[in-house]
């Protein structure tokens, strides 16, 4: 079954300057939309406009749940990439530095190996503001690494079912709101007057 869209506002797209014929258009189209809303809640059990509201907040919730996932997960893969960058960088400069301290932290040296010493110094740093006094193995962090990605997959492929599922429901939901001439007010439906 193709998925539910929303009505047209015809009033607003003549007044735009559309003509008749998409007048005609429109109307067949609004039709369409309709009965494929009213199709849908007799597919899903023919819900009332409250259980249809519910569902709809709670697809919404579920699409915000994953979506808040997937960035916190994106935050741990790019912690991670960071500090594996951070530890290749401490292990390439660590010779560097171990001769520019036993050079007595020498000022030839260092203008010699500036960007070295800084690259170390950098990494240094990022492992302090980590609070890290041993540096874990960089093979578990791509292994852990590895799994973010998969959990991040996983996500990812439920977010888009989820945005799905309740970009449908919405349009449902208007679609039956505008039907049955329901007004949303402070989450609170409430009939409005007959035009």
């Amino acid at each position: 079954m193709p998925t539910v869209g929303m009505l047209i506002d015809i009033d607003a797209a003549i007044r735009a300057g559309k003509g008749q014929g998409y007048e005609r258009w429109a109307k067949v189209f609004n039709l369409k939309q309709l009965s494929r809303a009213v199709l849908y809640l007799k597919e899903h059990g023919d819900m009332s406009y409250e259980e249809l509201k519910k569902r709809t907040d709670e697809s919404v919730m579920r699409f915000n749940e994953l979506s808040g996932e997937i960035k916190d997960l994106e935050l741990q893969m790019t912690a991670n990439s960071e500090l594996q960058k951070q530890i290749a960088n401490y292990v390439k400069t660590r010779e560097i530095y171990v001769e520019y301290r036993k050079s007595g932290y020498s000022k030839k040296f260092r203008a010699q190996h500036e960007l070295e010493i800084l690259i170390h110094q950098a990494a240094k740093k990022h492992f302090d503001q980590l609070g890290l006094t041993k540096l874990p193995p960089v093979k578990s962090l791509r292994e852990q690494y590895a799994e973010l990605l998969a959990q991040k997959r996983k996500a990812y492929a439920e977010y888009k079912q989820a945005r799905e599922e309740m970009k449908e429901l919405y349009n449902v939901k208007s679609n039956v709101s505008q039907l049955l001439n329901i007004e949303e007010r402070n989450d609170t439906p409430t009939l409005t007057k007959s035009r």
